[in-house]
């Protein structure tokens, strides 16, 4: 049964909850930015004050990397092409966790809070750490333009007037 257009729109009370989780979340955001809380320097902020296991920073790095084309894609390419999908499940486990044991403690000995502060460490030339840079920001703004249409698409293809329902 194709329910109405509007049972599709938001009524007051929907406006009221959607503000309501809008203005707790920037609430919080403002609260700690004004109450400080344990982080007072750019050392505590970005690097935890090197007090972190590396299993939590392995991980954090990991939950990152799931996003809304993983939701969406992940049964599709499971129905698709059988089990052989959680080999790839077992290398999106096992990366960030070997990063955090192999990478983390060389960046921790250096003090360094970057890949790309690595990069001109290692190499000693800026214009390495900004190319370095240049295309992690390319291949973000990409991998976010992809992010972003699957789910798009997605929440369109129940409007009837998106041309994808019969």
């Amino acid at each position: 049964m194709e329910p109405s257009q509007e049972a599709r729109t938001f009524h007051p009370a929907d406006y009221v909850v959607f503000v309501g989780v809008l203005v707790i979340s920037a609430a919080i955001g403002i609260y700690h930015a004004f109450a400080g809380g344990r982080q007072k320097s750019t050392k505590e902020f970005l690097m935890a004050d090197q007090n972190m296991a590396s299993l939590p920073v392995a991980l954090s790095v990991l939950a990152s990397f799931f996003s809304a084309s993983t939701l969406l894609g992940t049964p599709a390419e499971i129905y698709q092409h059988g089990t052989q999908y959680w080999i790839c499940v077992f290398g999106a486990i096992m990366a960030p966790i070997t990063g955090a044991f192999l990478f983390g403690p060389l960046f921790f000995r250096l003090k360094l809070v970057s890949v790309f502060q690595y990069l001109e460490t290692r190499y000693g030339s800026k214009s390495v750490r900004l190319y370095g840079a240049a295309v992690f920001i390319i291949r973000t703004t990409i991998g976010m333009g992809i992010v972003l249409y699957g789910p798009s698409t997605a929440l369109n293809s129940g409007r009837p007037e998106s041309g994808y329902m019969d």
